[in-house]
């Protein structure tokens, strides 16, 4: 009895963690677009995460548990919205979706996808520039503000700051909760892309699967990738975006040895590689290209294009991925592309190059970019000046969040020794 009891606590919140990762943007972006008010939404879809922690267990899983998790929060919506006697505009389309629920439990029917919609609303004009991106994470993708700040290089009380303002921004202004016009969305787009592949990033980061909020994430941006593209198909970003994202999932299985350590890009079995990705990814260069409107996206898809053409001649042709860094640092000089630049000239021109481009790098906007000390501490020790390579090595270990990639330093940096 006691057993069983056991397995269905575990059997439940296995459900509830599944269904907060694949689930919560889309039941967010379902609950906001019928209220009218992200933070609300969010308030009232974690009353219903917290009930079905408490009840899921004791009365076991329901059949359609997203559906369920819907009514639940719906339900909490209309007890604020009568309690606060606020946005009683919304309270008919409201009550709408409450019935449109329980028709979804009624007929086994899935709840529309209301991901993209929300995205855009986030990049509407009257938000500032500088909270959209992060808005989109949190409101769509569900990372904390703790975890978005660390992508953004800012401190997570100015993040949760300016995500608070952002969404008292969408209720008060009464911004409308639909799609832009077309001729509107091309101003948006921006800040979608690289929302897009800001998950991505950080799902890619969680290459153990060892933080449940970010796992499954890579799979979901590669999802809203190609959502985005049946939306917009002539858009080259778009395609330069997927592609992307593609070409770095492609090398997944081959990120890890077997006994779970850290293999880095050039030292990969080509043979784990996904050659069906590669493919794909291939042919979105090619469609984005006949554009003839070259953007960020698609020249960092390039850049893993020429990685993944190793996989066919052998050998990294760091003369073309130099060229296409410098490139893209014309167009999008952001502190990853100028370190990526920096590996690339080492790399074609050798370490005295990266080094010096490295240099050029305001000291402020690398000081907790781990990628940075971990780029600095290998080209120091390449130019033999082993006490500063042995101290940037310390840096990067002590900024690094992943143990396999931890480790991986720490085997350097020993070596040195």
């Amino acid at each position: 009895m006691i057993a069983a009891a056991e397995g269905a606590h575990a059997d439940a919140h296995r459900t509830i963690e599944r269904a907060a990762r694949d689930s919560y943007g889309r039941l967010v972006a379902f609950l906001a677009a019928r209220s009218r008010d992200v933070a609300a939404a969010e308030d009232a879809l974690a009353d219903a995460f917290r009930i079905a922690l408490e009840t899921w267990p004791r009365d076991g899983v329901p059949n359609q548990p997203e559906a369920w998790l819907l009514t639940a929060g719906r339900r909490r919506l209309l007890d604020q919205m009568r309690h606060a006697q606020v946005q009683i505009a919304a309270l008919p389309e409201l009550i709408a979706a409450a019935n449109e629920a329980q028709n979804m439990i009624a007929t086994g029917l899935t709840f529309p996808d209301e991901r993209l919609k929300l995205m855009f609303i986030c990049a509407h004009p009257a938000i500032d520039a500088a909270a959209r991106t992060p808005l989109m994470l949190q409101t769509v993708l569900g990372l904390d503000a703790a975890r978005i700040a660390s992508a953004f290089l800012v401190k997570p009380a100015a993040m949760g700051t300016r995500l608070s303002r952002a969404k008292g921004k969408i209720r008060d202004a009464h911004i409308a909760f639909e799609l832009p016009q077309s001729d509107d969305l091309p101003e948006r787009l921006d800040a979608v892309l690289e929302a897009i592949y800001a998950a991505y990033g950080s799902g890619w980061d969680d290459v153990a699967g060892a933080d449940p909020r970010r796992k499954g994430l890579a799979a979901e941006a590669i999802d809203l990738g190609r959502a985005l593209l049946r939306l917009l198909p002539n858009e080259p970003e778009v395609s330069g975006l997927l592609a992307l994202m593609l070409y770095c999932e492609s090398r997944r299985a081959a990120r890890r040895c077997a006994r779970g350590e850290y293999v880095s890009l050039s030292e990969q079995d080509t043979a784990l590689w996904s050659s069906d990705l590669i493919d794909e990814a291939g042919m979105l260069i090619d469609a984005a290209s006949r554009a003839r409107h070259l953007g960020r996206f698609q020249l960092e898809a390039a850049i893993q294009s020429v990685h993944a053409h190793r996989r066919s001649s052998g050998r990294i042709d760091w003369q073309a991925i130099a060229l296409f860094y410098e490139a893209l640092v014309r167009i999008a000089p952001t502190t990853g592309s100028l370190v990526g630049r920096a590996a690339a000239a080492a790399e074609a021109l050798g370490a005295d190059a990266g080094w010096n481009l490295l240099e050029t790098i305001p000291a402020d906007a690398v000081a907790n970019y781990q990628s940075y000390w971990a780029l600095a501490a290998h080209l120091l020790a390449r130019m033999q000046r082993h006490d500063e390579a042995r101290a940037a090595y310390d840096r990067a270990i002590g900024l690094c969040t992943d143990a396999a990639t931890r480790g991986f330093l720490q085997q350097r940096a020993a070596a040195l020794r």
